[in-house]
């Protein structure tokens, strides 16, 4: 029971070892893979930023919708909704012609992550902007 016991701890300490080594540092990246991880990672960090203003920027323009008096006036939300999905066609589109620079190549990866969190950044500020008013 003892060298079972033995065995697992082994056996975690080890995972947690090499768990520990596949995460890239991001502040120094050496590798390609690395560079492509780091950026992965950012975009990643970018979208959930805009995914939690979204959910503001949403009931912003329900608010908006609801203060006005006459329904040939609403249509923010509906408006809003329509904009966020060509936007997020625009950014795929034009991140992928981005990664062209590099098509086929181990750089590819790193170039079209880069530009998606760069441009998630950029259209979280304008639905930031949208919540907060002129």
């Amino acid at each position: 029971m003892i060298r079972i016991l033995l065995a697992l701890m082994a056996a975690l300490a080890f995972t947690s070892i090499a768990a520990a080594q596949d995460e890239p540092d991001c502040k120094n990246p050496e590798t390609q893979f690395d560079m492509n991880a780091c950026a992965a990672l950012d975009y990643e960090a970018a979208d959930k930023e805009l995914n939690a203003v979204w959910k503001q920027a949403r009931a912003a323009a329900e608010k908006v919708d609801e203060d006005q008096w006459e329904d040939s006036l609403r249509g923010a939300e509906k408006a809003l909704v329509a904009g966020q999905r060509g936007w997020i066609a625009y950014r795929d589109g034009q991140c992928e012609l981005y990664g062209f620079q590099a098509r086929g190549g181990s750089m590819e990866p790193m170039l079209v992550a880069g530009c998606k969190a760069e441009m998630t950044r950029a259209r979280t500020k304008e639905l930031r902007e949208f919540i907060t008013g002129p």
